[in-house]
């Protein structure tokens, strides 16, 4: 069944059209990369709507949908309408521009547009279950940032400065065979490892300090997350009380992360080890998020997530701890919900490592 066929089996029967405008959701359904184009979708047939740049790469690569070189997108849109008789059309809410949005209306005047959440919300849905190929490009990027990782150690000492330490792990990355970085590269020091999404600055390592990295490869469009706290030197009594009491919180996670579980019970399961600890007030963010496409996305792991996470989701998983002043400490490993729990799909050793 492809993506298309999936999709309208997740719409209601009121949908006669789906539009397709994000960049994400057309890499999505088509398997090409692209920064402009139109999807037209109906239950039967799908085309895709692109310009001159892009249109002898897209008649070479997409199998799922008709592509048809944009000339004017809204009267060939209005076109492909009329010769499926389709008398309503729903566009993608979450993403599309309420200026966009008012041209599609006023271009499709006969069409009933269903600017509801009804298409965005399917289109989630079906994102969230990974299939066998999106999840071994996903293993891939993770491969990708793991041999990062292990080069970076021998990269590490006083003296690098945290912007450093952030530019050698893009170049490794990229020399790995990244296409792209899943984000800003996080790499923080001493005090300022209690900033969560802090940036890199030219302060440079201590000894006896933390290293907190933040970091993800993309590979065919997929993104990785892992996140590694290290320490230069011998951490101090406090610094390996705090590491082991995230570490604890975050094996608990990975441990309960299964199909069923709402994001709010993941959450609060590896958040309480946290707070009986005495450091509930010192870990303000979610446990986790969904990664694919994008690096976020649904489903999401806290206290807000009431909804069970499905089988095929990919998670993560990370807790951490921040002290103001002193230090902060994040581990992070992401997960692939199976039938009866989760595989992790983050390899990286978690004791404390001591450079």
């Amino acid at each position: 069944m492809t993506r298309f066929e999936k999709l309208f089996q997740q719409l209601p029967d009121s949908v006669e059209c789906a539009i397709i405008t994000s960049d994400v959701n057309r890499r999505y359904f088509t398997g090409m990369k692209s920064s402009d184009g139109t999807i037209v979708a109906f239950p039967d047939k799908a085309y895709l709507i692109i310009d001159f740049r892009y249109i002898e790469k897209a008649r070479n690569t997409v199998t799922s949908a008709q592509v048809i070189e944009q000339k004017q997108p809204f009267a060939q849109i209005r076109e492909l309408i009329s010769q499926h008789g389709a008398k309503s059309a729903a566009i993608e809410a979450q993403t599309l521009t309420v200026s966009r949005l008012h041209m599609f209306r006023a271009a499709l005047r006969e069409t009933e547009i269903i600017d509801t959440d009804v298409l965005s919300n399917a289109i989630n849905a079906l994102r969230m279950v990974k299939d066998a190929e999106e999840l071994s490009c996903i293993i891939k990027a993770q491969e990708i940032a793991e041999k990062a990782f292990d080069n970076i150690l021998n990269f590490i000492r006083p003296g690098v400065t945290e912007r450093q330490i952030a530019l050698e792990l893009n170049r490794l990355m990229f020399d790995f065979g990244a296409e792209d970085l899943s984000f800003e590269t996080i790499a923080l020091s001493g005090t300022n490892t209690s900033m969560p999404h802090g940036v890199p600055s030219e302060k440079p390592v201590a000894d006896g300090e933390f290293v907190l990295m933040d970091y993800g490869a993309v590979y065919n469009g997929y993104h990785s997350d892992m996140t590694r706290t290290v320490c230069v030197g011998q951490p101090s009594d406090e610094m390996q009380k705090v590491y082991n009491i995230v570490l604890e919180a975050q094996n608990s996670g990975i441990s309960a992360a299964r199909p069923g579980i709402t994001g709010q019970e993941l959450d609060g399961i590896a958040r309480s080890i946290i707070s009986d600890a005495g450091y509930g007030d010192n870990f303000g963010h979610s446990l986790g998020h969904g990664v694919g496409l994008e690096i976020h996305e649904r489903p999401n792991a806290s206290p807000n997530y009431k909804l069970p996470l499905p089988k095929g989701a990919v998670v993560t998983v990370e807790p951490g701890i921040y002290l103001p002043g002193k230090f902060g400490v994040r581990i992070e490993d992401f997960v692939i919900l199976t039938e009866n729990g989760c595989t992790n799909l983050t390899k990286c050793a978690k004791n404390i490592i001591s450079l």
